[in-house]
């Protein structure tokens, strides 16, 4: 059986969704095991059992602080090795983001499955188009950006699902591989364009502000910041067919799917255009 963790959140829904599509053998699981999945509370590794799994989908358990990931990445890990577990396929972070402010648990996350002895899938995933597009503002009818010139090759969240689906589908087949999986660079002005909108280019210093005042979680503006800078300094810019190869087709609209998301968040007038 194949097991995604999760599956309250957009990621984790979507490839449980895509192997459900596939009639695989899948199950979804969830801290508070709401709906038909299993409850498996990472912040209490005695509650974590993997008895009947053969392929564990972990989908990266984020949005906290870095001791706290890892932590539960190490609960998942050590659980899957004394249940039992013949694969396990991680969704971490593209290799051109270690330098942002969530790279490190990603990182000691690949490094604790390569020496834990199982068998194991790294999917390097690409930073989402409809996150890229969320993380523009609207000045009235214009767009405002802190990301400047820079590009960012985003991916959208269904493909990466799609990607992590096949892995899961045929693990023997990935064993040992590492997969950057992103698209092609877009950048905010694209957005614009797409969007027939004008746009206003604002410093670092300014989104910073913004986002001290926007009652985030205490690690969350230094997250978003580490992503603001990356894309503007040309950090996460960096291509590979690699998606491709796995989806056996050409992925996805990026920008199409970063200006739904940038166009979600516009003035009412605007959006009646």
């Amino acid at each position: 059986m194949i097991l995604v963790t999760g599956t309250t959140g957009n990621l984790g829904r979507e490839i449980l969704s895509r192997l459900q599509e596939r009639d695989a053998a899948v199950s979804g699981s969830s801290r508070s095991g709401e709906g038909s999945s299993r409850a498996l509370d990472f912040d209490d590794p005695a509650s974590i059992s993997f008895a009947d799994v053969d392929t564990l989908v972990l989908v990266s358990a984020g949005e906290a602080e870095d001791d706290v990931v890892v932590a539960r990445h190490e609960a998942v890990i050590a659980a899957a090795q004394r249940d039992g577990v013949d694969h396990v396929v991680y969704t971490s972070l593209t290799s051109g983001g270690d330098h942002l402010g969530f790279a490190l648990a990603h990182r000691w996350t690949e490094r604790c499955l390569r020496r834990s002895g199982l068998s194991w899938t790294i999917l390097r995933n690409g930073l989402y188009a409809e996150l890229f597009g969320s993380l523009v503002s609207w000045s009235g009818s214009r767009m405002t950006s802190a990301f400047g010139e820079g590009a960012l090759s985003a991916v959208t969240r269904g493909d990466l699902a799609e990607a992590a689906a096949l892995v899961a589908e045929a693990p023997r087949r990935h064993a040992g591989m590492t997969y950057d999986l992103v698209g092609e660079p877009i950048t905010a002005h694209q957005i614009a364009a797409r969007l027939g909108v004008p746009i206003i280019d604002i410093p670092l210093e300014e989104r910073r502000s913004e986002l001290d005042t926007a009652g985030l979680k205490p690690f969350q503006p230094a997250m978003l910041m580490s992503i603001y800078s990356g894309v503007r300094h040309g950090m996460l810019a960096g291509t590979s067919d690699d998606l491709a190869r796995l989806l056996d087709r050409k992925p996805s609209d990026a920008l199409a799917a970063a200006a739904l998301a940038a166009r979600a968040s516009a003035p009412a007038d605007l959006l009646d255009r």
